[in-house]
């Protein structure tokens, strides 16, 4: 068994979702996990859970490494997999296409299935008015019009992507504010709980 497949196992095998994987030069294996509970957040002590099976099965399979990190996706969760996607239809999410339309390559908008592929309703009005002379009929071809007046959307398949991940937002008190700031740092107030990279 390869250290991918390992980890993998390991990982779903105690009850978690792997979302991603890194190795360093430097023999640096990160490990990103996830709940499958949409409404509970990685805590402290399910990434030392996971780190403590994962020493002992790399060990068992002789896998090589210096040095293991478990921790949660944080805010900004990496979509890897149509199964990620699928989760998180409804949600806010930053995409980056592999090859650039009209010009650019980042988009955000709100996810949605869309038969065999997905949309992006942007909520940029900039690229909303970029593309009002589109209409798209196959994926990631053209800008189309959404249902309100200057709302545009891109549709896309998977394998258009190089990158996607959920837009950081966090809940203050039951109410719901997109995170990001000039620097793109998420910062908590007093009295916010912390877990796992997670503001609740």
């Amino acid at each position: 068994m390869n250290w991918q497949d390992a980890v993998e196992r390991t990982v779903s095998g105690l009850g978690y979702e792997l979302v991603d994987t890194e190795r360093t030069p430097g023999g640096l294996l990160r490990v990103y996990i996830d709940v499958l509970s949409s409404d509970a957040f990685v805590t402290v002590d399910d990434c030392e859970k996971v780190t403590r099976q994962l020493q002992h099965v790399l060990e068992v399979e002789g896998c090589a490494y210096e040095r293991l990190e478990v921790s949660s996706p944080g805010l900004d969760r990496p979509l890897k997999k149509a199964a990620d996607y699928l989760r998180f239809a409804g949600e806010q999410v930053d995409l980056t296409l592999k090859v650039a339309f009209q010009g650019r390559k980042k988009y955000r908008g709100q996810l949605l299935a869309l038969g065999d592929g997905w949309r992006l309703v942007l909520d940029d009005v900039a690229a909303a008015a970029k593309g009002k002379s589109g209409s798209a009929k196959k994926p990631g071809k053209a800008l189309v019009p959404a249902a309100e007046a200057q709302q545009q959307a891109l549709d896309f398949t998977l394998e258009e992507v190089r990158d996607a991940r959920l837009v950081p937002v966090v809940d203050f008190k039951g109410r719901r504010f997109a995170a990001p700031s000039d620097d793109g740092a998420v910062e908590p107030t007093p009295g916010d709980e912390v877990d796992g990279g997670r503001i609740q």
